[in-house]
């Protein structure tokens, strides 16, 4: 996935149900809508799935001006210019490694 697809459709967003129920239950703090837009438009696409339905989406590791730290799954839907947010949480140090780019071994 290209991530200009992504900036494309950042204007037009749309949260699931579990999106919203993560950013109002994360652990160390509401994440704010204005945090999540900022770590998306400063982000990266740190994995892809393409194999997912409806839409493909891809895993976004970008931070906050505050410099929260976020993941953020979400699909771009190009014939909308729709950008779904699926969920988003702030990555566990114990699951990520300390760029929180790649998921830890087990």
């Amino acid at each position: 996935m290209d991530y200009s697809h992504i900036r494309l459709c950042l204007g037009n967003y749309r949260f699931t149900g579990h999106a919203r129920r993560e950013m109002e239950s994360e652990s160390l703090g509401v994440i704010q809508i204005d945090e999540l837009l900022e770590a998306i438009a400063s982000g990266e696409i740190i994995e892809d799935y393409p194999d997912d339905q409806p839409y493909p989406s891809c895993l976004i590791f970008g931070r906050a001006q505050s410099g929260r730290p976020l993941h953020i799954v979400c699909a771009p839907v190009l014939d909308e210019a729709l950008l779904i947010i699926i969920t988003t949480y702030e990555p566990d140090p114990a699951k990520w490694e300390a760029d929180f780019k790649k998921r830890k071994r087990s």
